[in-house]
């Protein structure tokens, strides 16, 4: 019997469903079988270094045992997927542009905020608090979907939305449930923007869907529908389901219908307002 390739993508799909669910429950299997294999390196080495201090005249107590029985089994770090590939590229690209005023929406603060904080001044909008001061990073918690203050009408030349619009009204943050939440925060984010302004954009591209409660998956079609009247799309990239960056791509139409093959990818897109 022939499995089909839609068949295969359920079944991926339903087995991150469970490994997913696994983990927010605070049960990694990938970690745990890893975690597994490397006691008997931890104890073997462990031996070893006990042996090695004998004969050493330096001062250093064994006295905490601190397993990291698992990290022999990871590379030395992750240059791919949606978060590094995005936060990088646009970080890139506003430091080329160099807007007077750059605003953020619920962008990674670890990763996208801190790459743009490194060189320049940030303004940050959340719904979630921020509790500690940083150096470049201007923080305001602020519900984007609710109506907005006349102060930020307007307000500045430059803004980026990664990997946050397809949260906005799924309660997934504590905010509230709200169908068209993603509707009402581009709405707010258009008025934030000036006129010929730039919009940095990022969002999950594949089938549309909701996977409740973490998040939209958008369609391309979708996408530029909701973009049309508001913002002209000057530069688009894209990270495949494999994690790996396309750069510079352009929008065909056969690519747009299917997603350019995606079932869970990232669109990335540089915008101009119009």
């Amino acid at each position: 019997m022939q499995i089909s390739r839609k068949d295969v993508q359920k079944m991926k799909s339903r087995l991150r469903w469970v490994y997913l669910l696994m983990v927010s429950l605070g049960i990694d299997l990938r970690k745990t079988i890893n975690a597994v294999g490397g006691i008997p390196h931890f104890f073997h080495d462990l031996h070893t270094l006990r042996k090695q201090s004998v004969s050493s005249d330096m001062l250093f107590p064994l006295v905490v045992l601190y397993p990291c029985i698992e990290d022999r089994f990871s590379e030395s770090g992750t240059a791919k997927g949606h978060y590094f590939h995005q936060d990088l590229l646009v970080a890139q690209r506003i430091y080329s542009n160099k807007p007077i005023i750059h605003v953020d929406i619920g962008s990674c603060i670890e990763g996208f905020v801190a790459h743009v904080a490194s060189y320049r001044r940030i303004e940050v909008i959340d719904i979630r608090p921020l509790s500690i001061n940083i150096k470049n990073i201007k923080f305001s918690q602020i519900d984007i979907v609710a109506d907005l203050q006349d102060n930020l009408l307007n307000y500045c030349d430059s803004l980026s939305c990664l990997h946050a619009l397809e949260h906005f009204g799924l309660g997934r943050y504590g905010d509230r449930v709200n169908f068209n939440g993603h509707i009402d925060g581009l709405n707010n984010i258009y008025k934030i923007l000036q006129k010929n302004g730039k919009f940095y954009f990022s969002a999950p591209i594949g089938p549309q869907r909701i996977e409740f409660n973490a998040h939209r998956v958008f369609s391309l079609k979708y996408l530029i529908e909701i973009f049309q009247g508001k913002f002209s799309i000057d530069y688009f990239a894209y990270v495949d389901d494999r994690g790996n960056l396309h750069e510079n791509v352009m929008l065909s139409e056969k690519n747009i219908s299917n997603n350019y093959d995606c079932n869970y990818g990232c669109g990335i897109f540089e915008m101009t307002k119009i």
